[in-house]
């Protein structure tokens, strides 16, 4: 019954590995990109949007290159990236074009998602491009990242952008039929799980966080990404990319692959952002009362409750929110830098003026710029 859901769906993200793009490191498998190609274009006719985030450009660049090990140093992986790049890029246009479809290359880094203003200017970039009827193909900008902005893998950039865009699916497609209650490569009567609650800590037993040669991630990382994709109200399916028409059954709501369900209503597209594309830049320690009326009734973050200031941080930057323990139980845009914090901490809002000689807003954090976690 769930699987229905996906059959009104209008705007998909599919993510494709790099062992199923490159044959597991034999080359761009160019029959089975146009066959992924294909599909796409077939949801594209019937009016769904579609967003395609890709790997493979490092795998590409490697084989180009002669190279039969990933590399470790950092800058060989981004030169493979920016030499693999110039293939991958150039098939998926090729393909596309075949059925008459533009596509627009787009390479994000988790600094580009950290500013509100380059995060609404990549979100205004792909809305215009899905207006336009452009299918947008997006990586990591492996050739300029380093490991402090790196999203870690593509299903985490591929959650990210359901919620930059607010897609109502996601479809990781790997090199196996899904998610099994043990793992196959070691047990031989593993079985398929068709689907679960994305949230469910029985998800973290079930997976590994093995990876293969080529690709970042492994099940781990497609089960935290369904999670991500999860706070925008988003389905996740993993599924086997070389099963036939494997994107088009997934829609079509076909038991294909497993079927990871969010367990809460969408949240805001800025609290998404908050939630999930920022980086904090310090921690304000709450106190219990504090705690309680932030998870309890909804309101904002005063100064009066905070007992804690740590890190240096600016005026609208992203702080975390950390109980008494140091647990993260919220995250929002601070309306006070950090030395203006410590002064005001623990004070009614009352004083703010008398302490620092201004006032601008009465709460440290505005329950609009906060986010639960």
């Amino acid at each position: 019954m769930h699987r229905k859901r996906l059959t009104n769906t209008k705007r998909l993200v599919v993510k494709i590995g790099s062992s199923l793009l490159t044959a597991q490191g034999q080359g761009l498998d160019a029959n089975a990109i146009s066959d992924w190609v294909k599909q796409i274009a077939a949801l594209h006719k019937q009016g769904v949007q579609v967003l395609l985030v890709s790997s493979g450009a490092v795998a590409e660049g490697m084989k180009r290159m002669g190279w039969t090990k990933r590399p470790n140093a950092l800058y060989e992986l981004q030169a493979a990236a920016a030499i693999g790049q110039m293939g991958l890029i150039q098939t998926y246009e090729t393909f596309f074009k075949q059925h008459g479809i533009h596509t627009a290359q787009i390479l994000l880094t988790h600094d580009d998602l950290s500013s509100r203003k380059r995060y609404l200017n990549a979100r205004n970039t792909m809305m215009t491009l899905l207006k336009l009827g452009v299918v947008p193909v997006i990586n990591e900008n492996d050739t300029v990242t380093t490991d402090e902005f790196r999203f870690g893998d593509n299903d985490s950039l591929a959650a990210l952008v359901v919620n930059l865009v607010e897609a109502e699916a996601l479809i990781l497609l790997t090199d196996q039929a899904g998610i099994y209650n043990k793992d196959p490569r070691e047990h031989g009567d593993a079985q398929l799980i068709d689907e679960f609650n994305a949230s469910d800590p029985v998800l973290d037993d079930m997976v590994s966080g093995k990876a293969g040669a080529l690709g970042r991630g492994g099940m781990f990382t497609k089960v935290r990404a369904a999670r991500l994709a999860g706070r925008s109200g988003a389905v996740t399916v993993i599924a086997d990319g070389a099963e036939p028409g494997v994107i088009q059954r997934v829609y079509q709501g076909e038991p294909v692959g497993t079927l990871l369900l969010p367990d809460q209503e969408p949240v805001a597209a800025r609290k998404q952002w908050l939630a999930s594309h920022l980086q904090p830049k310090g921690k304000l320690v709450l106190d219990d009362g504090a705690v309680k009326v932030l998870r309890e009734s909804g309101r904002s973050l005063l100064p009066v409750g905070v007992s804690g200031v740590q890190g240096h941080f600016a005026r609208g930057e992203v702080v975390a929110c950390v109980d008494q323990r140091g647990r993260e139980i919220a995250r929002g845009l601070v309306n006070y830098s950090s030395s203006e914090s410590l002064t005001i901490k623990g004070k009614p809002s009352h004083q703010i003026e008398s302490l620092l000689g201004y006032v601008d807003e009465p709460e440290l954090i505005h329950r609009d710029n906060l986010v639960l976690l």
